[in-house]
C-alpha cells in the first residue's frame, strides 16, 4: 500500500495517525535514510523503517505523537544500546522524524449572522473548514459565505441530525435567539466533538443551562461548553468577536498550555445559580 495514499485516506475518515521519516544515518542500519513508517489511530501501520526493537519504540512514539499533535525527534545509538543488537545489524546511529497526521479541523457554525460571516472569514484564514448552518434561506447562502466547505438553510433540528461532528470538530452556537441556542446546544453537548462554544451573557449561559438540567441533560456535560465564547480580549464588534473567538478555538487546537483570559467563568468549581448574578455583564453577547 502507498503511505502517501493512506495518509489521505486517513484524514479523509477524520482519523489520527502519525508518520514516522528515518532523516539521518551514521554507519549502518537494517533498513535506509527516508525509510517511512505510518502508525494509525488503531495501532496498525504501514511500511517499515527496519523492525526490531527500533521499530517498536518507534511504534510506541507515534502513539503519543498522535496524541499530543506535536512532532518529536527520536535518536538511537545501535552500537551502545545493547537492546537493539539482534545480531542482523552491524551498528550505526539513526534520527527518526515522527509528526503526526490529523484529519481537517472542522468549524461547524450553527447562524449566519454577522458574528459568523466575521468568523468564518477568521477561522478559513486560520485553517480551519467549515460547515455553515441557518433556518434562514436568504442568510444561509454560499455567497454570504464563500470560505465554507458548505452551507445549510435548514431547521436546526433537521440540520441536527443531519450532522455527526467527530472528535476532531468544533461547534460554535452564535444564532440569532435564545430558543435555537438552547436546541443546538442540546445535541452539542451529546456529540464527540472537540470543542463547544455558545454565544450570550452570562445570564443567558446560566438559564439555558439550568433549563436543559432540568430536561435530564446531565450536568457534566456542561463542564466543555466554552461560554460565553471566546478569549477575553475586550472585543465589541462583530469583527473583533469573531477574532476572539478565533483565538479560542486556535488555543485548543494547539493545547496552548498557559493561562489564558478565559471568558468561561462558568468552569469554577462553584456553579452560581441565576439569583447569584443579578447584574450579570452582557460579555459576548448575540450581534445577529
Amino acid at each position: 500500500m502507498d503511505i502517501y495514499e493512506q495518509i489521505v485516506q486517513l484524514r479523509r475518515e477524520g482519523r489520527r495517525g502519525a508518520v514516522a521519516t528515518i532523516v539521518n544515518v551514521r554507519g549502518s542500519i537494517p533498513s535506509f535514510k527516508t525509510a517511512k513508517m505510518l502508525v494509525r489511530d488503531d495501532g496498525s501501520i504501514v511500511g517499515t523503517i527496519g523492525g526490531g526493537c527500533v521499530e517498536a519504540d518507534v511504534w510506541q512514539a507515534a502513539r503519543e505523537v498522535m496524541e499530543s499533535e506535536k512532532p518529536r525527534t527520536l535518536r538511537f545509538d545501535l552500537n551502545q544500546d545493547p537492546k537493539y543488537d539482534t545480531g542482523l545489524v552491524c551498528g550505526g546511529t539513526l534520527d527518526v522524524f515522527i509528526e503526526p497526521v490529523l484529519p481537517p479541523a472542522l468549524l461547524y457554525v450553527f447562524g449566519a449572522g454577522h458574528v459568523s460571516v466575521n468568523l468564518c472569514k477568521v477561522a478559513a484564514n486560520a485553517g480551519f473548514d467549515l460547515i455553515v448552518t441557518d433556518d434562514r434561506t436568504s442568510y444561509a447562502t454560499k455567497e454570504r459565505f464563500p470560505a465554507a466547505r458548505e452551507v445549510y438553510a435548514l431547521d436546526f433540528d433537521e440540520a441536527t441530525q443531519k450532522l455527526d461532528p467527530n472528535e476532531g470538530s468544533y461547534i460554535v452556537i452564535v444564532t440569532r435567539g435564545h430558543r435555537d441556542d438552547m436546541r443546538i446546544l442540546r445535541w452539542a453537548v451529546q456529540t464527540r466533538a472537540r470543542y463547544v462554544g455558545m454565544i450570550g451573557s452570562k445570564r443567558k449561559v446560566i438559564e439555558i443551562f439550568k433549563t436543559l438540567q432540568k430536561e435530564g441533560v446531565p450536568a457534566h456535560l456542561f463542564d466543555r461548553v466554552h461560554a460565553p465564547i471566546g478569549l477575553d480580549i475586550g472585543a465589541i464588534t462583530p469583527e473583533e468577536i469573531a477574532v476572539a473567538i478565533t483565538a479560542e478555538l486556535i488555543a485548543i487546537r494547539r493545547h496552548a498550555d498557559a493561562a489564558l483570559p478565559h471568558m468561561s467563568w462558568f468552569h469554577s468549581q462553584k456553579r452560581p445559580a441565576v439569583d447569584d448574578v443579578p447584574n450579570a455583564p452582557a460579555a459576548l453577547d448575540e450581534h445577529e
